[in-house]
């Protein structure tokens, strides 16, 4: 699978020519060229991860595109085709084995209501948590894309996060309230989390591309 990370938090997936597109938000520009779109995934319904403009662009290149979230999107998104998921749902969309982790957001602060939120583990082999720190249990990560800044975030608590997974290669993520400086810092912790297992950091700017 070739896995690309795009501003902030969305990722593209694509395997046998066909692509899995995963929280295009607001902090995101428009996805560029894209192959086969089958499947676009929302992990939560905030909208850093999701945007109407963004469905719609990518609609319109596929309709009938399947969106897979949980039911706090497919009330915020009530005008598009939402199949809800939750933590324990296996999906198949060819050729992608789509399996669902966690279930609710991270606490950003008691004033503000906690929403659903699921983690993707993509064909065993990738997984992303969405804004939460819900581990996989009992799955081996080849490739985890770890989020590295946000409201909701404490640094000590993203590498333990890491650890928790203990994948062989993490790159960071969620990443655009933060400075160059506090990214780069940021994504050496995840790094260093990596290497007590083994594992390693990839560097993924906007627009790179990793194998997993």
């Amino acid at each position: 699978m070739r896995v690309t990370k795009f501003e902030h938090a969305a990722l593209t997936i694509v395997d046998m020519g066909r692509t899995l597109i995963i929280d295009p938000g607001s902090f995101t520009a428009p996805l560029g060229e894209l192959e086969d779109v089958v499947a676009i995934v929302v992990t939560h319904e905030h909208a850093d991860h999701w945007t109407a403009d963004h469905l719609d662009r990518i609609l319109g290149m596929f309709p009938g595109t399947p969106i897979f979230a949980p039911e706090g999107v497919s009330k915020a998104a009530a005008a598009y085709d939402i199949t809800v998921v939750h933590p324990g749902d296996v999906v198949e969309v060819d050729p992608f084995r789509l399996e669902f982790f966690g279930g609710r957001h991270a606490l950003i602060h008691e004033s503000i209501p906690v929403v659903d939120n699921v983690g993707v583990l993509v064909n065993d082999d990738f997984y992303y948590p969405g804004d939460s720190y819900a581990v996989p249990e009992g799955r081996s990560v080849k490739l985890l894309a770890a989020p590295v800044g946000a409201p909701w975030l404490k640094i000590g608590e993203a590498m333990d996060f890491v650890l928790a997974v203990a994948p062989r290669r993490v790159f960071a993520t969620h990443d655009m309230t933060l400075s160059v400086s506090g990214r780069d810092m940021g994504r050496a912790r995840l790094g260093w989390a990596a290497e007590q297992h083994g594992g390693e950091l990839v560097v993924l700017n906007p627009g790179d591309t990793t194998e997993s």
